[in-house]
């Protein structure tokens, strides 16, 4: 039995549907988008749950009977009065999204505010799997008690899993953002990351500057995603690269990175090898870009 807890914030998602004009209500959010995709990829032995905060309002009430209706645990979800959740709204074109956030009330920002139940929450965990999106909405002091507990539970044995994700509208500064990464990068075993982001705001030539800045910084496993081209693989000091799936019809890249990191840790739990867990997240995240919003059907 392996046991996952995913950190993060999970928010209202309103997406396009088929008619135009129109949008459907659902809940989403990138490390809660890979906890729904494990939960979907593991056998039942397995255990995914969540660690966030929400409010004591209907909608926050919902969000966790959803959660719970997918399999995945509840019992590290804070409840926090006069907060709610999130909200986001996606916007199409040509199958590429941008987004329109509204979480200032957000209770999720207050996931990290004592350190004795973040530890205990991890306590007994095989792998944590948290984000920059993570980091970006926490205060600096909660940022920094998370980043503590997550060096610990390493130092334990755990496997920590962080993918950069980086959003600079959610950081106060480009300093701010790219200390936290470097920081979370350094407590993570496994780091994630996209090329095209990391090209842009670091100025990575090839996806070999983007894995090694995070080897450099301690990490035993770096998948550089990249899109429709070729993917790289540092892995216990080896380097690989890995074909992309054959082309698709992209309708949503909603959730492509976030299913590619779910397709790849359970491939790599059920013991796969390195190179058929890549394809498996390839694979994976290929058929969630041809279906509309976060979570595809994929059964």
């Amino acid at each position: 039995m392996t046991r996952i807890i995913a950190i993060g914030e999970c928010m209202v998602e309103m997406a396009p549907s088929e008619s135009q004009g129109e949008y459907r209500m659902g809940f989403a959010g990138d490390t809660m988008n890979t906890a729904w995709y494990l939960r979907k990829l593991l056998p039942p032995s397995d255990h995914v749950d969540y660690l966030t905060a929400v409010g004591s309002d209907a909608t926050s009430a919902k969000m966790t009977g959803f959660l719970e209706e997918a399999g995945i645990g509840t019992g590290q979800i804070a409840r926090r009065d006069g907060l709610t959740v999130g909200l986001y709204m996606i916007s199409l074109a040509d199958g590429e999204r941008s987004f329109s956030y509204w979480r200032g009330q957000s209770a999720a920002r207050t996931l990290a505010q004592d350190a004795a139940a973040l530890d205990a929450a991890l306590d007994g965990a095989d792998v944590a799997y948290f984000s920059g999106i993570t980091l970006a909405i926490l205060p600096d002091d909660d940022r920094a008690r998370l980043l503590e507990a997550l060096s610990k539970f390493r130092a334990k044995g755990g496997d920590v899993v962080f993918d950069p994700n980086l959003r600079p509208g959610l950081w106060p500064s480009s300093e701010a953002m790219t200390d936290a990464v470097m920081q979370a990068a350094a407590v993570s075993s496994t780091v994630l990351p996209s090329h095209e982001d990391e090209a842009t705001w670091f100025g990575d030539a090839d996806t070999a500057a983007t894995a090694q800045r995070y080897v450099s910084c301690g990490a035993q496993t770096v998948i550089v995603k990249n899109g429709p081209d070729e993917m790289l693989a540092w892995d216990a000091g080896t380097t690989s690269t890995h074909a992309p799936v054959a082309a698709v019809k992209v309708v949503d890249t909603t959730a492509a990175g976030d299913s590619f990191n779910a397709g790849f840790l359970a491939s790599r739990i059920a013991g796969q090898p390195l190179d058929v867990s890549i394809n498996a997240a390839a694979n994976l995240a290929a058929r969630v870009i041809q279906a509309r919003g976060a979570l595809a059907d994929v059964t």
